[in-house]
């Protein structure tokens, strides 16, 4: 598993949108970057604007319930092979985290290099659950940290950038490790999630509040546990 290596780390990884007195959970979203860049993220940032509409769509609906939402800062726009900037960058806001808000859940939201990033770091203890929005999902990536943990995957079925049979394919593959997962390919749209914004935003929300526990899953991401459930592994396809 990735060890987070924040004794080196120049400034906080975590961006807090919204604190709570008393908090009952957390939401922490993360967007995309590039499969290699030492740069720094430039300040007008498109990937990060991208994932705004998310977050805003997560502060309504959990406002009023104590659940805290939050950013991750990456210190560089890459992965960059092994080092897996992005996801040691999530695994430092964790323990930012855990020592602002204690030992309450966590869900992470990660769209592209942020969906993989997610996956890696969801062995942290405190994460209970992931949505991964057109994740990148390599054929050798490790799932075993996934083991425990309800994982929705949500991809165009006409992505360009990431494959989205990357994400069926780690979905089921997490499932063989432990994980309660699953994966819904969204007809047409596109990588940048722009075309049927709507739809995007609907399934990715809904799963996190379920996530967290506050209803049930979205009819499509519903459907797609059932279908896992009972051993079927053909993708859940979203009209």
């Amino acid at each position: 598993m990735l060890k987070s290596d924040s004794r080196t780390a120049v400034r906080p990884a975590l961006v807090l949108d919204r604190t709570a007195a008393r908090p009952r959970a957390v939401v922490l979203l993360l967007h995309g970057g590039r499969a290699d860049s030492m740069a720094a993220p430039a300040r007008l940032n498109p990937a990060a604007a991208r994932m705004l509409p998310f977050t805003r769509a997560v502060l309504k609906a959990t406002e009023g319930c104590d659940v805290v939402v939050g950013r991750v800062r990456y210190r560089h726009r890459g992965w960059n092979g092994s080092r897996a900037d992005a996801a040691r960058d999530a695994l430092r806001a964790l323990d930012e985290l855990a020592q602002l808000v204690g030992t309450v859940p966590v869900v992470l939201v990660g769209h592209s290099m942020g969906g993989r990033a997610v996956l890696a770091a969801a062995g942290h203890e405190r994460v209970t659950g992931v949505v991964g929005l057109a994740p990148w999902c390599p054929p050798d990536e490790p799932v075993e940290q996934l083991a425990g943990r309800r994982v929705v995957l949500l991809h165009s079925d006409r992505d360009r950038v990431t494959d989205p049979r990357g994400s069926v394919e780690l979905a089921a593959r997490a499932r063989a490790a432990g994980s309660d997962a699953c994966a819904v390919l969204l007809a047409g749209s596109d990588h940048a999630m722009l075309r049927r914004a709507r739809t995007w935003h609907a399934l990715a929300t809904g799963s996190v509040t379920a996530l967290l526990g506050m209803n049930p899953f979205p009819e499509a991401v519903g459907e797609a546990f059932t279908r896992a459930a009972g051993g079927r592994t053909e993708p859940v396809r979203r009209a």
